[in-house]
C-alpha cells in the first residue's frame, strides 16, 4: 500500500495534479507516519505554492532535507530567521549545510536579505565551488557587486569540476549504493515484492501475451551528486523546458526502482541467469507474497540478492543480438528548484524503443541515446546479454558518463560540452557583472560577442536594453526592448524598464498598449503593475499610479524598483515623509539600488538638508560613477553647501560622461556665475544652446549675466527669448521680475 500510494503521489506531480497529490501523500501520512513522508507532502505543499502548509508539515523535523525544504517554506514566508537556523542549527554549528550548492545559495540569499554581506558572498561562492553551471549564485554575486571575472570563475577549475561530475565512473555506482530508506521520487527502493500495480500489470500481461518471451521490471531514475535523498522536489519533470529548448520532453518515469532488487536476466530457453553481485546483500521487506507474485508473473526469479541492474533483461528466440528497451515510461529526467541532480541514476546500459520498430540496437560510438516512446505497446520487454557491471567496466574502458537524461556520453564530449558551455558562460557572466558595475558601454561590447543565436534570446536583448537605459540612450534601449518582447511576448524580463523608457520618451501609446499586454499575460507579476503604474503616471494621475506601484509591491516586497516607483510617485506629491519610507523600503532590499539612493538626495535637496542631500548622492555614485545625472546633483549639492572647487570639478566629469546631458553643463554655467566668471559661463551657455536650443532656462540665465554686466539690451533680449520658449508658470513670474528689475542694480536687489 505504501509503494502505490508513493507511486500515485509521484505520477500526480510529474502531471502538475497538485491537489490530487496533496490528497494522497496525505492518506501515505496517515497509514505510513514517517519524516520521510512528511518530505513528499511538504514537497506537494510547496509545488502548489502553499508554503505555510509545507511550514507547518515540516516544523520539528531534523533530517537534512527536512530542514532544507523546512528553509525554504520559511524564505517564502519571510521568516528568515527560522530558516536559517533550519540551515544552520545553534546547536551544532559544525553541521553541514543540506543540499550543497542549492543550500549555500539559499543561505546565501538569506544573508542578503538581512544585510551580512560578506557572510552572503561567501555562501555564494561556495555554491559556485560545488555547482559551476549555477548561474544564480553568480548574478547575486553581480547584484552584491562581489563577483569576480567571469574568467575567472568559469575557468579551468569549473572545467575540471564538471567534468569530474560526468566522467567519475564511480558516481553512477553511487546511485546504485543509496539508502533504502528513501521514499521519494528517484531514491524509492521498490523490489520485487513492492511492485507497483502498473509492474505487477505489465508482468501478468507479460506471463498471458508474451510475444517476445521476456517480463518487464521498473525504470531507471534519478539521484542527487552528493549522494542525499533526491525528492520529488528536485526531480520533477519540467516538459516546458524541454519544449522551450528545442528537444522533445522525456517520457514519464512510471516505475521507479534505482536501488531495489532486480528480478533476474532469463535466458533464452526462459530459465533464470543470475548477474547480481553475491556480496551485496540487503533486507527485502515483504509487500506481495514471493510465491504469489511469481504464480502472477509466471516467472521464477532469482533470490539471491538485489540486483545492481534496474531492468529485467531477457533474450528472445527471434533475435540473437543484445538489444535493449525502456520499461514503459522508465525514461530518466530530472529538473530542479533550487537543486537538483546534474546526473541520474540510471541503468548503465540506455534501452530505447522506437515508434513502428521492434528492436533498437545502442549504439556507443555515437555517445547519444535517441529515445521515442510508443504508447500503444501492451507489453514492452528488455534484453541484454552482458550484467551491469560488466556494463560500467566498458563504460569506464571507452571514457563515458551517464548524463541527466540516461543517454551515455562519451568522454570527450564532456570535455568539449564542458568548455563550449563554460565559454558561453563566461561571456554572458562578464557581460552581467559589467552591467552591474555599471561599465554599460563594456557590457554591449562584450555581449556583442556573442553568437547571434544567444545574443537574439529576450535575456541577452533585455540586458542590452537595460545597459543603453542607464546610458540614458533610450531610443536604443526602446529598440532593445521591443525586439525582446517580440522574440518572448510571454518573458517579463525587464519590462519593468522596459516601461519606464516608454515613460521617459514619453511614448503613451505604446506604454498603454504594453501595460494591457503585461497584466493579460500575467496578472500577478509586479512588472505587469510597473508598466500600469508608469502608464498613469506619464497621464500626471499620481494617485492610481500609486496604487499601482502598491500592488506590484504587494506581489513582491523583494522587488526593490517597484519601491523606488513608489517614492517617486510620493514625490510628486509632495509627501516626502511616505517617499523616504519608500526608498528606505528599497534599500532595505537591495543596498546597491542607486535609484533609491538619488531618490533620498532629492528629498533632502528640495527641503534644503544639503548635508543629508550631499550624503545620499554620494552613495549612488559610489554605486554608479558614471551617472551623469547623478554627478550633477551631486555637483549641485556641493554648490549649496559653498563647496564651488568640488562642485565645479564634479559638473567637469559629468560633462564627459555624457556631452548629450544638458543638466551639468547648465548647472557649471550657474556655479561659475557664483564665482563671478560670467565669460566662462557664458562660453558655456553658447555650448550650451547647441545641445537644448528650446530650453528657456538657458536664455533666462544669460540674460542674468547680461543684466549683470550692465548689458541690458541683450539681458532684455534673451529674457524676450525665454519668454518665447513658453516656459512654466514658475519661471515666467521669475523671468518677468526680473524684467521689472532690469535697471535696478545688483546691490540694490539683493537688499531689497
Amino acid at each position: 500500500m505504501e509503494a502505490i500510494l508513493t507511486d500515485c503521489v509521484h505520477n500526480s506531480l510529474r502531471h502538475f495534479m497538485s491537489r490530487n497529490a496533496i490528497f494522497m501523500c496525505d492518506r501515505l501520512c496517515a497509514e505510513f507516519p514517517s519524516e520521510t513522508n512528511l518530505q513528499l507532502l511538504a514537497t506537494c505543499y510547496l509545488q502548489s505554492n502553499q508554503a505555510y502548509s509545507a511550514y507547518h508539515v515540516l516544523k520539528g523535523t531534523q533530517m537534512a532535507q527536512s530542514r532544507f525544504l523546512f528553509a525554504i517554506s520559511c524564505f517564502k514566508m519571510d521568516l528568515l530567521k527560522e530558516a536559517e537556523a533550519a540551515l544552520c542549527p545553534p546547536n551544532e554549528p559544525n553541521a553541514e549545510v543540506p543540499n550543497g550548492a542549492f543550500g549555500h545559495y539559499l543561505l546565501g540569499l538569506i544573508y542578503r536579505y538581512t544585510d551580512r554581506r560578506k557572510s552572503a558572498v561567501h555562501h555564494f561562492n561556495q555554491a559556485l565551488s560545488i555547482d559551476p553551471l549555477l548561474w544564480d549564485a553568480y548574478a547575486e554575486l553581480c547584484s552584491l557587486g562581489a563577483a569576480e571575472e567571469a574568467t575567472a570563475v568559469f575557468g579551468e577549475a569549473a572545467s575540471l569540476c564538471i567534468q569530474k561530475q560526468y566522467l567519475d565512473h564511480g558516481f553512477a555506482f553511487q546511485s546504485l549504493h543509496g539508502s533504502s530508506e528513501d521514499l521519494n521520487l528517484g531514491s524509492r527502493n521498490i523490489g520485487v515484492e513492492e511492485a507497483s500495480p502498473r509492474q505487477l500489470k505489465y508482468m501478468h500481461g507479460n506471463n498471458i501475451k508474451d510475444h517476445h518471451g521476456a517480463a518487464m521490471s521498473g525504470g531507471a531514475t534519478c539521484q542527487p551528486p552528493n549522494g542525499g535523498s533526491s525528492k520529488t522536489f528536485y526531480n520533477t519533470p519540467s516538459p516546458m523546458v524541454a519544449q522551450l529548448s528545442g528537444v522533445a520532453p522525456p517520457p514519464v518515469c512510471r516505475n521507479v526502482q534505482p536501488n531495489g532488487p532486480n528480478l533476474s536476466v532469463l535466458g533464452a530457453d526462459g530459465s533464470p541467469r543470475s548477474t547480481v553481485n553475491t556480496t551485496m546483500q540487503a533486507p527485502r521487506r515483504k509487500f506481495v507474497d514471493e510465491g504469489k507474485l511469481r504464480k502472477i508473473s509466471g516467472r521464477l526469479f532469482s533470490d539471491s540478492g538485489p540486483r545492481r541492474s534496474t531492468r529485467l533483461a531477457g533474450e528472445t528466440g527471434a533475435n540473437t543480438n543484445s538489444t535493449a528497451t525502456t520499461a514503459g515510461n522508465g525514461a530518466t529526467h530530472s529538473s530542479k528548484y533550487l537543486g537538483g541532480s546534474k546526473l541520474s541514476s540510471a541503468t548503465f546500459r540506455s534501452v530505447t524503443v522506437r515508434k513502428g520498430q521492434s528492436w533498437t540496437s545502442e549504439s556507443f560510438d555515437e555517445g547519444v541515446r535517441h529515445e521515442v516512446y510508443d504508447d500503444s505497446r501492451s507489453s514492452i520487454t528488455t534484453t541484454s546479454t552482458s550484467s551491469p557491471l560488466g556494463d560500467a567496466r566498458s563504460l569506464e574502458q571507452e571514457g563515458g558518463a551517464m548524463a541527466a537524461g540516461g543517454a551515455i556520453i562519451s568522454g570527450p564530449r564532456v570535455i568539449n560540452g564542458a568548455l563550449e558551455i563554460l565559454s558561453l558562460l563566461r561571456t554572458l557572466g562578464e557581460g552581467y557583472r559589467l552591467l552591474c558595475v555599471y561599465s554599460c558601454q563594456d557590457a554591449l561590447d562584450v555581449y556583442l560577442k556573442l553568437p547571434q543565436k544567444h545574443y537574439n534570446t529576450s535575456w541577452v536583448l533585455s540586458q542590452v536594453g537595460k545597459a543603453h537605459f542607464e546610458l540614458v540612450d533610450y531610443l536604443e534601449a526602446e529598440r532593445a526592448f521591443s525586439h525582446a518582447h517580440l522574440v518572448s511576448p510571454y518573458s517579463l524580463e525587464g519590462m519593468d524598464i522596459y516601461s519606464t523608457v516608454l515613460y521617459h520618451l514619453k511614448e503613451d501609446m505604446k506604454l498603454s498598449y504594453l501595460a494591457q499586454e503585461l497584466i493579460s499575460t500575467d496578472r500577478l507579476a509586479p512588472q505587469s503593475w510597473c508598466a500600469m503604474g508608469n502608464c498613469y503616471s506619464l497621464q500626471k494621475d499620481h494617485e492610481t499610479a500609486l496604487k499601482n506601484f502598491q500592488r506590484a509591491v504587494q506581489l513582491n516586497s523583494r522587488f526593490a524598483y517597484a519601491h523606488t516607483l513608489c517614492g517617486h510617485e510620493y514625490v510628486a506629491l509632495e509627501d516626502f515623509e511616505n517617499g523616504i519610507k519608500c526608498y528606505q523600503s528599497a534599500l532595505r532590499v537591495d543596498t546597491r539600488h542607486y535609484n533609491a539612493w538619488y531618490g533620498l538626495g532629492m528629498i533632502y535637496l528640495r527641503q534644503e538638508k544639503f548635508e543629508f542631500s550631499e550624503h545620499h548622492f554620494r552613495k549612488a555614485f559610489q554605486i554608479n560613477p558614471r551617472s551623469s545625472v547623478i554627478m550633477s546633483y551631486l555637483g549641485t549639492a556641493l554648490h549649496t553647501l559653498k563647496r564651488s572647487v568640488e562642485a565645479l570639478a564634479m559638473m567637469e566629469k559629468a560633462i564627459l560622461a555624457d556631452k548629450k546631458n544638458p543638466l551639468p553643463m547648465y548647472q557649471k554655467a550657474n556655479i561659475l556665475v557664483s564665482m563671478e566668471n560670467f565669460d566662462g559661463a557664458l562660453e558655456v551657455l553658447e555650448d550650451l544652446k547647441e545641445y537644448a536650443p528650446r530650453e528657456s532656462s538657458v536664455y533666462a540665465l544669460m540674460g542674468k549675466i547680461y543684466k549683470r554686466r550692465n548689458m541690458h539690451d541683450q539681458a532684455m533680449l534673451h529674457f524676450g527669448l525665454a519668454l518665447d520658449l513658453k516656459p512654466s508658470a514658475t519661471d515666467v513670474a521669475t523671468i518677468k521680475a526680473a524684467i521689472e528689475k532690469l535697471h535696478v542694480p545688483d546691490d540694490i536687489e539683493e537688499s531689497l
